[in-house]
């Protein structure tokens, strides 16, 4: 090679390091990844975020690495759909950490919408109302309340929810208890292709597959109350927003993001996972 051929190559080789090193540098500049009702929410500056101002109010929630409308909506027994709506999210595919979101209906959160107490109230005793003060008209006496008023027991969430008329949403043996920390409902087994039922009626709030570790999943909202979730199908028969009635087929039970073939299937009082077998009348 010439002296003059050496010099080029020299030149190439000193030009293709510089285009890798500054590759290297590329990649390790910080990247912001952004997550929406699908997909993990990243960390960006929460100063600068939309809702900051709520941070903390009863009826907001602040978004955590990893959450997704989808999660939050069934952490709160709320439609993702609702959600976004609630919190004004221009795009609901884009949610960050830090944000605030409502997770409560305008109006509903402790202290909102609270009507203003009259400044003068008539007080009432046995159904009839005091005179105003000053009046010049004799004040009924109230009669003494019995000794011993029957009281009504608070209802159980599982008597409560019994009420509701869930049934079970497969015929499976049950293979897996529920536990709060690591097992928030129940799977029933069965084999790929067995029914999947409603388990009371409802609408769909959520139907898809972009909530990690639950597969093709449904979850179905039947009041202010309850939701329930029904995971691991290998084909799902409804989509968001229709109505079902209960016993009605909602899905094909499988095996996705799962060991094997079940139903895990849960139950949620106002967000909180509970046992549903307390829930579910006995076999």
């Amino acid at each position: 090679m010439t002296k003059r051929n050496r010099g080029a190559a020299g030149w190439a080789l000193l030009l293709v390091a510089g285009i890798l090193a500054g590759c290297a540098q590329t990649n390790e500049a910080p990247v912001e990844s952004r997550g929406g009702f699908g997909s993990s929410a990243q960390t960006v500056n929460p100063a600068t975020l939309p809702g900051a101002e709520n941070a903390g109010k009863p009826g907001y929630y602040t978004v955590k690495p990893g959450d997704t409308l989808i999660r939050i909506g069934l952490e709160h027994g709320q439609s993702w759909k609702d959600i976004a709506r609630w919190s004004q999210l221009a795009n609901p595919d884009i949610i960050e950490v830090g944000q605030v979101v409502r997770v409560v209906p305008p109006g509903q959160a402790p202290g909102e919408g609270v009507k203003p107490v009259a400044s003068v109230a008539t007080p009432v005793v046995q159904g009839t109302a005091l005179p105003p003060a000053g009046s010049s008209a004799a004040a009924p006496v109230a009669s003494a309340a019995p000794a011993s008023a029957p009281t009504t027991p608070a209802a159980t969430p599982d008597s409560d929810a019994r009420g509701q008329g869930f049934i079970w949403p497969a015929s499976g043996a049950v293979v897996a208890g529920f536990n709060e920390s690591t097992n928030k409902g129940v799977g029933i087994a069965g084999k790929a292709g067995d029914p999947v039922v409603a388990a009371a009626d409802g609408k769909v709030v959520y139907a898809g597959a972009g909530l990690r570790g639950y597969g093709h999943l449904i979850i179905l909202k039947h009041n202010n109350t309850y939701l329930t979730a029904y995971a691991h199908n290998q084909k799902l028969l409804v989509k968001e927003d229709q109505n079902v009635k209960k016993g009605q087929k909602i899905a094909e039970m499988g095996n996705t993001d799962a060991d094997r073939v079940k139903l895990h299937f849960e139950v949620r009082r106002q967000g909180k996972p509970v046992d549903p077998i307390r829930y579910l009348p006995p076999r």
